[in-house]
């Protein structure tokens, strides 16, 4: 089959194609996604093109290996999605050096804190309300409403009449203000 017949197909049938073997659809699949799907990792790693690309190649390599799972009863854009969506959050999981605020802060979970840990616990949580208080006005409600309360992008935009691309690039910025404070902190 010509190249050019493999893009009026839909994704279901490239799909078909695919799982019989045929490596040009899969190549059409991974056209059709593989920017879409790195836009994505790349907001995900804050830019860091590195581990973005690994995402892709990972995600990709989650969707051949289980391309037989695909239910075409959902997009095949939605499926892939989720697929990527997991892998980043394998990826973080695997991370160590570089854990999220909430894990930071964790306290571990014990029967009864000793109280050398309750100690540690409030001193944390004055020192995250310290780090919270120092940002300014605008991240700082971003962050509280985000973080704290559990608000999604959504809710935000629509409770402060803000367009999402500005909420999600004004919380980008908190999270990565608060990710400073937290390293200078730690020095």
């Amino acid at each position: 089959m010509d190249i050019e017949k493999y893009i009026i197909l839909s994704d279901a049938q490239l799909v078909v194609l695919a799982l019989d073997g045929d490596s040009e659809a899969f190549a059409t699949l991974f056209r059709r996604y593989r920017e879409e799907i790195f836009s994505l990792c790349l907001q995900r790693t804050s830019g860091n093109r590195e581990d973005a690309n690994d995402l892709v190649q990972e995600t990709f390599v989650k969707v051949y290996i289980n391309l037989a799972k695909y239910d075409p009863r959902y997009t095949f854009g939605q499926w892939i999605y989720t697929i990527a969506r997991n892998t980043h959050i394998d990826f973080e999981r695997r991370r160590q050096d570089d854990l999220s605020i909430d894990e930071k802060f964790a306290s571990h979970v014990a029967s009864t804190p000793s109280p050398e840990d309750t100690l540690i616990s409030i001193q944390q949580r004055s020192q995250i309300e310290q780090y919270i208080g120092s940002l300014p006005e605008q991240y700082r409600q971003l962050f509280v409403m985000r973080f704290l309360e559990d608000y999604s992008y959504e809710e935000i935009a629509e409770k402060l009449h803000l367009p999402m691309g500005t909420v999600k690039t004004q919380i980008h910025r908190a999270r990565e203000r608060m990710c400073t404070l937290i390293r200078e902190g730690e020095k």
